[in-house]
């Protein structure tokens, strides 16, 4: 067995307290953000999205948010895909955004629905001639012989869609998180972290409150 115990770092560069944030959770978000991009941390809207199987068995990958606002974050990705099966059968999810350069942490969790088709169609046409193709080449989460198939697929998509329009795939599209509870994780010395948590009321508001690290 790898022993990984004295891999550690020493957190506490700075402090989080339930004054200190923004009473509504997406603007302390949209804080938290516009520092990650200022500071310039890779990909700062990669977030690591949970869903649930039928079976009960949670699975993860990697996601990129492309919006945000009031109603929700929003990503996209096959309908058809692993994930995409799990949300029509578990409409819930968490997100988590993982800015460890910064000693911090955003969790998101919520119920999903999906977006309108204009605004699928909207995000689709402002994506790169490659990535619109990618969309129609890969059959998403199917077991694939080969990279070569997949290859010959995307050269047979360029010479189909060679003038540039492509149209936005019947199984493509966005998902949007509706958050029920945002928590926002601060590192701080000691393993003393600081854990602000807000929960969404039947009225719409948002209790904050402080969890133990």
């Amino acid at each position: 067995m790898a022993d990984l115990g004295d891999l550690r770092e020493e957190y506490g560069h700075d402090t989080l307290s339930e004054d200190s944030v923004h009473p509504n959770p997406i603007e302390q978000f949209r804080i938290w953000f516009d520092h990650a991009v200022e500071q310039k941390i890779p990909e700062p809207n990669a977030m690591s999205l949970a869903t649930v199987d039928e079976d009960g068995q949670p699975w993860q990958r990697t996601v990129l948010l492309k919006a945000y606002d009031d109603k929700g974050f929003v990503f996209y990705t096959n309908y058809e895909s692993r994930k995409g099966k799990q949300l029509a059968n578990n409409p819930k999810a968490c997100v988590l955004f993982p800015w460890i350069q910064l000693e911090r942490q955003v969790i998101v969790t919520g119920t999903v629905e999906r977006v309108s088709t204009s605004e699928s169609l909207k995000y689709f046409a402002s994506r790169p001639f490659g990535s619109r193709l990618g969309a129609w080449v890969s059959q998403q989460s199917a077991v694939v012989s080969s990279r070569s198939i997949l290859l010959a697929k995307l050269e047979e998509m360029k010479n189909k869609f060679k003038d540039g329009d492509v149209p936005l795939p019947s199984f493509w599209g966005g998902y949007r998180i509706k958050p029920e509870t945002i928590e926002f994780w601060l590192g701080g010395k000691s393993r003393i972290h600081d854990r602000i948590f807000y929960n969404m009321a039947e009225d719409g508001s948002w209790a904050i409150r402080r969890l133990a690290p």
